[in-house]
This record gives structure tokens, C-alpha cells and sequence, in this order.
């Protein structure tokens, strides 16, 4: 049944959570590598989903699928939580997490260029200046404030940053097409790609960790950011009568998000940061008044 206050007391959760993530990420990076972090991560969201589905009642559906959709779990496995988290967590191990959070957010907007070619979704004037103003923020985070110089503090976190917001838009057309129940779904794409994860890990960096402040972050980033946020966003999505107040909600987190940044990591929150991150957010808000636009038409059609 829809609630809308429910839905917003779910996304309004799910939004505290992703708040967290980027102190979260930086606190374990401390110790481990980011394919260490992302195997304790995995394997703590795996157990999350699991006892999620068991409570849900969905836990057969994880046996009752086709052998096309179980090839499909293993190739996006590749994806999410595979590649995806190998670039963002490769982007935070090199960037402060003022810098590495705002560019992320910008996967937004690269999912609404990608629907063009692959959606057929058409591309409008306010999605070019959308994303000029999006991209400007950008540069203005990735120069430190030094736009004319385009000196970028460092080229290869920048590019992995960018690149996973690529991956994960990349994700989420291929999941337009995904008709198995969403937590499923999600469980068997992180048990295909947990083999892969560890396998990486075992041949690159090993499986010795130290450090039990960063091996507890690595838990709950698999337990909040990767099992229970995505888990109450859905249940956000199904409840909502008015699914653009409750999408709204995420700009909200980006700035609490630097709250935590400043008063647990104690990273100086640059000017550059707060005019960079405005930027990008302003752009994305003019992205979202174009999707609730073409959503109201549709209402009122």
C-alpha cells in the first residue's frame, strides 16, 4: 500500500546512512586496501540481504530464477559490486573525501546522457545546461578553487571518481531491464561477484588485515551503505505516492555528508568544496525539474 509519510521516513533514513558512507569509506581505508575494504564489505551486505529476504519471505525466489537470469546475476556481479567499487573506493584511497563524495553524485547525470543511446530518451537544452553547471562544479572541486590553471590535485583519482559514476549510470540502464525482485537481485549480483573480489584480493594484496577501527568501518559500509540503505530506498520507492518529493531527498545528503567529513576525518572543508558541490547540485536539481516535469505530464496526460 502507498504511504508517502512512510516512504519519506524511509528515504529520510536511507539519506542519514549515505551521509555516513564517505567518513565511513576514508575510516577504513586507513588500514586496508580498497580491495580488502570492498571484500569485508561484500561479504558483510551479502549476510545483510540474506536476513533481509528470509524476514521479507523472498528467500526462494533466490532459487526459483532461470539460468538466463543467473548468467545475468554473474555478468552484472562484474559490474556492481565488482567494478563499480574498485573505482570508487580506488577514487576515495586517493582523494580527501570532500573531493571524492561530490564527484560521485554526478552519476545522476551521466545516467541521463547514457538513456539517450540506449533508452531512447531524448536529450533536451536543460540536460546540455545541466550538465555545463554539473561538470563546471567539478572542475571547481578537482582544481581546489585553480579552474584556470585546470591543475587537477590528482588526474588519476579524479578519472576513477568519474569513472564509477560511468559504471554505476552503466549499472542502472542494464537493471531497466531486470525483472528479477530488486533485493534478489542485488543479493545474487554480490554472491557472483564476492569469488571475483576475493580472488583479486588473494593475488594482489592478500587477505592480512590489521586494524580493527578500519575492519569495523569496512563491516558497516557492507551492513548500511550496501545492504540496509539500498534495502530501505526500495521500500522508500514502493511506499511513495509522490516519488520526486522523496528523489529530492538526496541532495540533502551530500552537505551532511561534510559534516561528518569535517568533525571525524578533521579535513578543512575548502571553499572550493562548498562552490563546487552548490555547482553540482544546482545542475542536478535541474535534471530532476525536467524528469518531474515529463513524470507530471504523464499524471495529468
Amino acid at each position: 500500500m502507498k504511504n508517502q509519510k512512510q516512504a519519506m521516513v524511509y528515504g529520510l533514513a536511507t539519506v542519514l546512512l549515505w551521509s555516513t558512507v564517505a567518513t565511513a569509506f576514508k575510516l577504513a581505508l586507513a588500514d586496508l586496501a580498497p580491495v580488502q575494504m570492498l571484500l569485508v564489505a561484500c561479504t558483510a551486505s551479502i549476510v545483510v540481504m540474506a536476513v533481509a529476504l528470509v524476514i521479507m519471505g523472498r528467500w526462494q525466489q533466490v532459487f526459483q530464477l532461470s539460468k538466463t537470469q543467473y548468467l545475468q546475476s554473474m555478468g552484472m556481479g562484474l559490474i556492481n559490486p565488482c567494478l563499480y567499487y574498485f573505482l570508487l573506493f580506488g577514487a576515495f584511497d586517493r582523494l580527501p573525501a570532500q573531493e571524492a563524495q561530490p564527484l560521485n553524485y554526478t552519476w545522476a547525470l551521466v545516467l541521463a546522457y547514457l538513456s539517450v543511446p540506449f533508452l531512447g530518451q531524448k536529450l533536451r537544452r536543460i540536460d546540455i545546461l545541466a550538465g555545463l553547471v554539473c561538470y563546471a562544479g567539478v572542475v571547481v572541486i578537482a582544481t581546489r578553487g585553480a579552474v584556470t590553471s585546470l591543475n587537477f590535485s590528482d588526474p588519476l583519482g579524479v578519472s576513477l571518481a568519474l569513472g564509477s559514476t560511468l559504471v554505476w549510470a552503466s549499472y542502472w540502464i542494464i537493471a531497466t531491464r531486470d525483472t528479477r525482485d530488486p533485493v534478489v537481485g542485488l543479493f545474487l549480483n554480490f554472491s557472483f561477484g564476492l569469488p571475483v573480489i576475493a580472488l583479486v584480493c588473494w593475488y594482489t594484496v592478500g587477505f592480512g588485515v590489521s586494524g580493527i577501527g578500519s575492519l569495523s568501518a569496512a563491516v558497516y559500509i557492507g551492513v548500511f551503505e550496501m545492504g540496509i540503505a539500498f534495502i530501505l530506498w526500495s521500500q522508500a520507492m514502493k511506499k511513495a505516492e509522490n516519488t520526486a518529493k522523496v528523489s529530492n531527498l538526496i541532495f540533502i545528503a551530500p552537505f551532511l555528508s561534510l559534516v561528518f567529513i569535517y568533525f571525524i576525518l578533521g579535513e578543512v572543508i575548502l571553499p572550493s568544496t562548498y562552490i563546487g558541490l552548490v555547482l553540482i547540485i544546482a545542475g542536478l536539481w535541474l535534471q530532476q525539474k525536467k524528469v518531474q516535469a515529463r513524470t507530471q505530464g504523464l499524471e495529468h496526460g
